[in-house]
């Protein structure tokens, strides 16, 4: 007999007790079939990817819409069992009124967890001001506590990200956001040993994500020994497979057919989607 469905309840639940302890692998489907694929390779939860959703809508990143944003979350959540966290970029607001707003629609999805960055989108500022980013965490907080769920807050400091490089003030911005409420802290960029080792020292006990989006010889055993509770990969998944279709499409111009030498077969896939247990 199959087991029942898990409510939305059960997955937040769920979602908290994987940041409890121990380390887990995230990673970030960009549509409802490679959500399935993932999940019945076993991931036990699942992130959306803004770069992957774009890209598969034939946008850059950062360029859809709140509405976009919020019928994909709702897609990918009813496609799945697992929690589904939301890359949620900058909630698509500015001021903290319309953050809690744009939180709470997303809370109203059904995702177990959701993040928020302090980017501004503006190459002369790339960050908000220290204690406008902290007031934009507090009310992110606020709407998921007045919609009566218990979703987790990811507050995300991109510092690395937009050349603002100094670790001081990017552990400052993640210590200020699990302060104002943010039940785990991202800073997407950070690569060396000592530099990840250092920020779970200081956000500690708030769980920090790490972004693992390039080739590199640390693996997850790594990261877990250095104290690292969560990873994800963001948009590289995505851009794999991109890669893929490019590679065999421009094989294809070229007048060969050979880009279409390493794919898994039609069956196999078709297998995979109608019991999601098909060879993978």
């Amino acid at each position: 007999m199959p087991s029942e469905t898990p409510t939305v309840a059960q997955k937040r639940q769920e979602f908290h007790r994987l940041h409890e302890t121990g380390c887990f692998v995230i990673p970030n489907p960009w549509d409802v079939g490679s959500a399935r694929l993932l999940q019945g390779m076993g991931f036990p939860a699942l992130a959306t990817t803004s770069s992957g959703l774009a890209w598969s809508l034939g946008r850059p990143d950062n360029g859809i819409s709140l509405e976009l944003a919020l019928a994909h979350l709702a897609e990918i959540v009813e496609a799945t069992e697992v929690p589904v966290n939301a890359d949620f970029e900058d909630a698509f607001a500015q001021s903290p009124d319309d953050v809690a707003r744009n939180v709470r629609a997303a809370v109203e999805t059904g995702v177990a967890g959701l993040s928020v960055e302090d980017s501004t989108r503006d190459g002369g500022d790339p960050l908000y001001a220290f204690d406008d980013a902290v007031e934009r965490v507090r009310a992110a907080r606020r709407a998921i506590d007045d919609a009566g769920g218990d979703t987790v807050l990811v507050a995300r400091a991109e510092g690395l990200l937009v050349g603002r490089t100094d670790l001081d003030e990017i552990v400052a911005r993640l210590r200020a956001y699990a302060g104002a409420g943010a039940d785990c802290v991202y800073a997407p960029g950070l690569r060396t040993a000592a530099d990840i080792a250092r920020v779970v020292e200081a956000v500690a006990p708030t769980p920090l994500n790490v972004l693992m989006a390039w080739p590199d010889d640390v693996t997850v055993a790594d990261l877990a020994a250095l104290g690292v509770r969560r990873i994800s990969v963001g948009g590289a998944l995505a851009q794999t497979a991109w890669t893929g279709f490019v590679a065999a499409a421009r094989s294809l111009a070229d007048g060969r057919f050979d880009g279409f030498a390493a794919t898994r077969s039609g069956p196999d896939l078709d297998t995979f989607f109608t019991d999601d247990r098909g060879p993978v």
